[in-house]
């Protein structure tokens, strides 16, 4: 299969990148690398130091050939977009190519406006050449279970369901109603993409992931290999974060009560589900939508998980409750549906804790590294 990457250079673009090339398909990946410069923005880096585009790329040529190839752009760039995807001709695109950070979005209205722009415009981009240029190649969009909310205090359903209004049934489109000006970005994307499908005939997959964690997955062995760690507030998610406090003796910053339910994923198990959606495609003119991840806690339970098996490690891990600097429910109902990967043959991989065993091992070599940039973890970014 040929499939392109937008968003190579990220944390499950790179790893995704390194799956689909062991499995003998043709990657095409392209980025504009403005992950490693928001990171740097916020004063930090990935906690495990990963290679530049151009060593990354040269390694993979040594191993793959011509089966990889990589082309700097920007989504934005419709001239850039559509010489890809002509050029390219992919089968599958797996769109990852957003910036993907809530409390990013936040900061003020330049960052709000820079989201939404960049995340809804690179979409409608992108489906724009994939209309005039490779009508058939199905599109697998990375979205986000925040696009519903936690506010309705409903069960979640995937993607659509089933209504009974004034005597008359429908099915619709479950209700999004996100709580950061990026998690509306993706609904707008979601919308966009469900239209494009109706009126063009694409097949899409919309997935609505969970959080992801973890430092490694079956394909990345050394250190070339690494896929980037992010730790700091914006850009690091409450697992990675967490785990990264651990290992510098700082402790683990529960947003006030702490009682916010979110499902998690392995990092080893996003990229296993990708790989089984993309080699399962929907119909033509299908938008399907995955309710994607393994697990749910509250951010109390994960840090107690974190707490208690950093201390067997010899690690002193605190727990210390601070403020919230986000208008966010602290306790709510929390359901959601996720059954249609297990349909396809999704197996978890390895259970929570013993995946976080695996990260706080891998971080304590970068103790130092982490160190260096503790002052990014907790800027509290307000909204």
């Amino acid at each position: 299969m040929k499939i392109l990457i937008s968003g190579i250079d990220g944390y499950i673009g790179w790893a995704l990148a390194l799956k689909q090339l062991s499995l003998g398909n043709e990657i095409c990946g392209i980025d504009n690398f403005s992950r490693r410069k928001h990171v740097e923005e916020m004063d930090s880096w990935s906690a495990i130091p990963i290679s530049s585009m151009e060593d990354r790329i040269k390694n993979l040529k040594e191993k793959y050939g011509e089966k990889i190839s990589f082309f700097e752009g920007d989504l934005l760039d419709a001239e850039f977009t559509n010489n890809v995807i002509k050029n390219f001709q992919p089968e599958a695109i797996v769109h990852l190519a957003e910036q993907p950070s809530a409390p990013y979005s936040m900061i003020d209205q330049q960052h709000t406006v820079y989201t939404q722009q960049n995340n809804v415009i690179g979409t409608l981009n992108l489906l724009f050449a994939i209309k005039n240029f490779a009508p058939k190649a199905h599109l697998v969009k990375l979205g986000t279970m925040g696009e519903y909310g936690y506010e309705a205090g409903l069960e979640i359903a995937e993607g659509f369901f089933d209504i009974e209004f004034r005597g008359k049934k429908a099915t619709i489109p479950y209700p999004r109603q996100a709580g950061s000006w990026y998690h509306w970005s993706k609904v707008h994307d979601s919308n966009n993409i469900m239209f494009a499908c109706k009126l063009w005939g694409i097949s899409s997959t919309d997935i609505m992931q969970g959080i992801v964690y973890g430092t490694r997955t079956n394909e990345i062995i050394d250190e070339k290999d690494h896929t980037r760690f992010d730790f700091d507030e914006a850009f690091g998610t409450a697992i990675n974060r967490f785990c990264s406090q651990a290992v510098i003796d700082h402790p683990l910053t529960i947003y006030g009560e702490g009682g916010q339910t979110r499902g998690f994923l392995a990092l080893v198990d996003s990229i296993q589900c990708i790989s089984i959606l993309l080699e399962n495609p929907p119909g033509e003119s299908e938008y399907r939508v995955i309710n994607q991840f393994d697990e749910q806690y509250n951010i109390t339970e994960v840090a107690k998980k974190i707490q208690k098996i950093g201390n067997q490690k010899g690690l002193d891990v605190k727990i210390k409750q601070t403020v919230n600097p986000r208008k966010e429910k602290e306790k709510h109902y929390y359901k959601a549906d996720h059954t249609k990967l297990k349909e396809l043959g999704f197996k978890p991989t390895r259970l929570i804790d013993d995946e976080i065993d695996i990260m706080l091992d891998d971080l304590l070599k970068y103790r130092d590294r982490i160190e260096e940039k503790k002052d990014s973890i907790i800027k509290l970014l307000k909204w």
